[in-house]
């Protein structure tokens, strides 16, 4: 036996029998398993505690910019998104009002075309899974792009828990990780400082059936237990803010406008996002704004403000599977709180608090996964070995939480500002918002989309790069409303333009300031 391998097992005993690690994660999602995966191939020893092995069923997180799919590559966890029936997605299709126009991911130089591998693995809308679809995503027989320059990038959706189950099985054959099903129920400080040394748990004793109290200790604590965190008030000052809730269906076999792209619908309705996940699931994901009168009990709640108020403003290729999946269960459909939670630095010796557990965006523009993939492998680097050996050494990490607290800003504020920006004009609560939805399309259609689409599929790392677009969709707007107004009735075009321009400042520079100072 190898020195390396006796060392390995070592580590693993202690893990098992005295439950020490370097690192100690809680919650095996995607941020945590690609956290505790990233940080044991670096060696480091990990404790990796999920409350519930079993597969998660959620409605969020089924859809993987290409930035993120990039980011997963460099993680060395890219087969995660293979095998899994998964997407190819090749961009957006905008719907505005019945009227659309085709948004495709950019090309990026140096970039490859959104695979880790290099396979398609991914179908056209009721195609067989893996079959070629060279029309659509330029692929023949499930080959990769390698034989065209700089391809466009690609992102990927899928069912969730699938994804999740193949990231979890990735740690639970790694042999520097010990993965426990147990509930993570607070921290365990030092007698004498406030230095946070482990996490007290709940795990199910086998013969008896019960939780019993339980504990794990290491150098560092992550904590990663998602958007409902039970740590998130103890040791973040933010809390988050919630303006609306998704509701999901799933549809089955849909008949989409443009397949192998996702679709955000606009018009009477708040949007609503479609999204293939699977060979013959669709996702359907309808935004009601809180307090909606359109989805009161008066008018029918939430299913009745689908049937009166949604589904008129589908495609009408889309409405047959969207009535079925409403008609299929009688219940409320599932929703999920759309919350916006700006980033806090790390403060506290011994514990980091990361993913949607310190923050999160409308998952509008399904940013949410490529910011915590970004984020690991920023935080990977900051912790490696050769910058930190001893994980231990609590001012040296904090030190290095600060260096990410700034560096993520690049990528996570530009994804951030542009989910809550993006709502706010797409649900246009108030005629000025809607103004500027109009722009926004017209500016779409006026064939202005690389940066656009590159700053929401994670490509883009310049936050000034969205700046400049949000304000040419604003003067765009004001141009296209003081034409409707008639350029000679200047008192009235002077007036409706400073209130475009304060209501389009009121919409990005708060969320901006908060998201990048």
């Amino acid at each position: 036996m190898s020195t390396h391998t006796a060392t390995q097992q070592a580590r693993a005993e202690r893990r098992s029998t005295y439950h020490e690690a370097d690192v100690v994660v809680v919650g095996a999602g995607v941020f945590g398993c690609a956290a505790a995966y990233a940080l044991a191939q670096q060696g480091r020893s990990v404790l990796l505690l999920e409350r519930w092995m079993k597969q998660p069923d959620r409605i969020v997180g089924e859809l993987l910019q290409p930035g993120g799919v990039e980011a997963l590559r460099k993680l060395g966890l890219g087969h995660c998104i293979e095998g899994i029936d998964s997407i190819v997605c090749n961009g957006f299709d905008v719907i505005y009002f019945g009227d659309q126009v085709v948004i495709p991911y950019p090309k990026i130089q140096g970039l490859m075309g959104g695979f880790a591998n290099g396979t398609a693995n991914g179908t056209a809308n009721g195609e067989a899974n893996g079959q070629a679809n060279g029309q659509t995503n330029g692929h023949a027989n499930g080959t990769a792009h390698s034989k065209e320059k700089d391809p466009r990038p690609q992102g990927r959706s899928f069912h969730h828990g699938r994804f999740v189950q193949k990231l979890r099985e990735t740690c639970l054959a790694h042999p520097n990780i010990t993965v426990v099903e147990t509930e993570a129920v607070s921290t365990v400080k030092g007698e004498h400082t406030s230095e946070i040394l482990g996490v007290e748990t709940r795990t199910v004793d086998p013969a008896t059936g019960q939780k019993v109290p339980d504990y794990f200790f290491g150098q560092l604590t992550i904590v990663a237990d998602g958007y409902a965190s039970i740590f998130r008030k103890k040791y973040i000052d933010r809390t988050p803010i919630v303006r609306s809730k998704f509701y999901a269906l799933e549809l089955i076999d849909a008949d989409l406008p443009q397949p192998n792209f996702g679709h955000v619908v606009l018009g009477t309705a708040s949007p609503v996002l479609l999204y293939q996940i699977g060979t013959h699931e669709t996702r359907a994901l309808i935004d009601v704004p809180l307090e909606c009168p359109a989805a009161s009990t008066a008018a029918g709640g939430v299913r009745g403000y689908i049937t009166n108020v949604v589904i008129p403003s589908l495609p009408p290729q889309v409405q047959p599977a969207f009535r079925a999946a409403l008609e299929r269960d009688n219940k409320i459909p599932r929703s999920m709180p759309n919350s916006w939670l700006p980033p806090s630095k790390q403060s506290h010796a011994g514990l980091l608090v990361l993913g949607d557990a310190m923050n999160m965006r409308h998952p509008l523009t399904g940013g949410g996964m490529t910011v915590a993939l970004n984020d690991v492998v920023i935080l990977s680097s900051l912790l490696a070995p050769s910058q930190i050996p001893n994980l231990g050494d609590s001012a040296a990490v904090l030190r290095a939480m600060d260096t990410f607290h700034w560096q993520r800003k690049s990528l996570t504020s530009i994804i951030n500002v542009l989910a809550q920006a993006l709502y706010s004009l797409f649900s246009a609560a108030d005629p000025n918002l809607a103004k500027l939805q109009r722009g926004c399309f017209a500016y779409f259609r006026k064939g202005i989309t690389d940066d656009p689409m590159g700053l929401m599929g994670g490509l883009i790392h310049r936050p000034f790069v969205l700046a400049y677009h949000f304000f040419a969709v604003a003067f765009l707007a004001i141009w296209i409303d003081a034409k409707a107004t008639g350029l000679w009735n200047i008192p009235v075009v002077l007036w409706n333009s400073i209130s475009l321009l304060w209501t389009a400042c009121v919409v990005f520079l708060p969320v901006m300031y908060k998201e990048v100072f």
